[in-house]
């Protein structure tokens, strides 16, 4: 089978968060399963020239946006078995930041143009685009009308992956025939009509063939007002070709015992000492006082207030009035940032704020923190705790989307469980588990062991998930 996968960012070339991750590893996983797998993504300024140097220029070729003829070129890198085609147009992409800007609508037009032009300049017929998140929403709507114009689509179905509906690509009416270049009658007749407004990601769970969410229970909350922002209506009306499967993570890139970078490398045999070393370590990066018998709870996440932080801010001090120390790492509304930064004046050597964005110190709390808390609102999926678990360090989650997947509670009559859980949007709820947590770490370490070692050993790889895929492809 031959499958193109569309995304706005894939790891490792260019990342602002978990789709570039899934993108960069759902490929790899059906490509081992010995399938035909390419990725399509923009060129951007940010894609380092380590990455460029790689590159191999195959040709040029105008895109028709509206009215306008833009230029098209693109580039193919090969690696781990996926060809990965790059769309450059530098007035579109030579830009640090990838999203943000005043064009947001006609650079991803243009990109969702590109996706269905290039398969067809290559002389490359895909059974499969597999498009994610409102950037490559258009995709399945263009395919429409240019599945007869371009005959290497013909055949072609398409997959549209929803990582977080809060994100829609919703702008006024006048972007339909002058920017994205379709006619009203995919406004009049209800396909991008959204409250008077285009919504571009309507239009994709519309016109595709199946549509996919990142884990099985928030496939189910998207069906309600207060998760689907809008859209609950149209997901309960094309339910029937709707599906939540969960993401995996790279297991071997995750792997403490040959992760580089770490204080020591662990497994489950070297698991206390291992740990120990990145405790060390990580206190002395962050600040933090060098006790080896008091936990850590992190943070590492967008400081925002769907991803719960009103509820940590609500009862920090109760918090700390425990025995234990705080790591947060991450940026985001400055309400939250404030608070952090009080709290590391208010609690010194006890609680650190790095409010910064920086990936070898998130692995380095990875794999010393105890405890990874993720209070989120909503949480599509979210690979943090899959990655906290496989360092060894438990979760503390509010059930929700992936989190209630794939965080099983620890239960105190049988000893067995991966975390720690909460149900409802309160703060004091997530006090009582975090106490909870704390208790057992001090006076369970047993207990505690055997759930680090359950979170170590917990299968959170690719490889049942991208079968789900690929049942979902032969189906359609």
């Amino acid at each position: 089978m031959k499958i193109l996968f569309a995304a706005s960012e894939v790891a490792p070339f260019i990342k602002t968060g978990g789709l570039a991750d899934v993108a960069g590893s759902l490929p790899n996983a059906l490509a081992k399963a010995g399938h035909e797998v390419a990725v399509i993504l923009p060129l951007y300024e940010g894609i380092s020239g380590e990455w460029r140097s790689q590159m191999t220029f195959l040709k040029y070729f105008n895109v028709t946006l509206s009215w306008r003829q833009v230029y098209c070129g693109v580039f193919q890198l090969e690696r781990d078995g996926v060809l990965y085609w790059f769309v450059d147009n530098e007035y579109y992409f030579k830009r640090w930041q990838l999203y943000g800007h005043f064009d947001d609508c006609e650079r991803f037009a243009y990109f969702s143009r590109a996706v269905i032009e290039v398969p067809g300049q290559l002389d490359w017929a895909p059974d499969i685009i597999h498009c994610n998140d409102w950037q490559t929403a258009l995709v399945p709507v263009y395919l429409l009308e240019d599945r007869y114009r371009i005959p290497q689509l013909s055949n072609t179905k398409t997959v549209f992956t929803i990582h977080n509906i809060e994100y829609q690509g919703r702008y006024g009416d006048q972007v339909l025939e002058d920017v994205i270049g379709l006619g009203r009658n995919y406004f009049n007749e209800g396909m991008l009509a959204f409250h008077d407004d285009v919504n571009l990601m309507k239009g994709a769970i519309m016109a595709s063939n199946f549509v996919t969410t990142v884990s099985p229970t928030y496939a189910q909350e998207l069906r309600t007002p207060f998760y689907a922002h809008g859209l609950d209506g149209i997901i309960n009306q094309q339910s029937g070709k709707l599906q939540g499967i969960l993401n995996g993570i790279d297991m071997d890139f995750y792997d403490p015992a040959k992760r580089a970078g770490l204080a020591a490398n662990f497994n489950l045999k070297t698991l206390k000492k291992g740990k120990a070393a990145c405790k060390q370590a990580l206190q002395r990066a962050v600040g933090l006082n060098e006790d080896p018998n008091v936990p850590i709870i992190a943070c590492v996440s967008r400081l925002v207030g769907h991803k719960g932080f009103s509820m940590v801010t609500d009862v920090l001090n109760n918090i700390m009035e425990q025995n234990v120390q705080m790591v947060v790492l991450g940026t985001g509304d400055w309400q939250y940032e404030e608070a952090f930064r009080h709290a590391q004046w208010q609690y010194p050597g006890r609680f650190s704020a790095q409010l910064t964005y920086s990936g070898p110190l998130s692995e380095q709390i990875y794999a010393g923190a105890d405890m990874f808390l993720m209070p989120s609102v909503s949480e599509p999926c979210g690979l943090s705790q899959m990655i906290a678990m496989r360092f060894g360090t438990l979760p503390i989650v509010r059930e929700t989307g992936g989190l209630k997947d794939t965080v099983f509670p620890y239960n105190r009559f049988e000893g067995t469980g991966r975390g720690f859980t909460f149900a409802d949007i309160n703060a004091y709820d997530m006090l009582w588990v975090i106490r909870e947590a704390i208790g057992l770490y001090y006076n369970n370490q047993e207990a505690w062991v055997s759930m680090q070692k359950e979170g170590m050993t917990a299968d959170f790889s690719w490889n049942q998930s991208a079968q789900e895929y690929l049942n979902i492809y032969q189906r359609i």
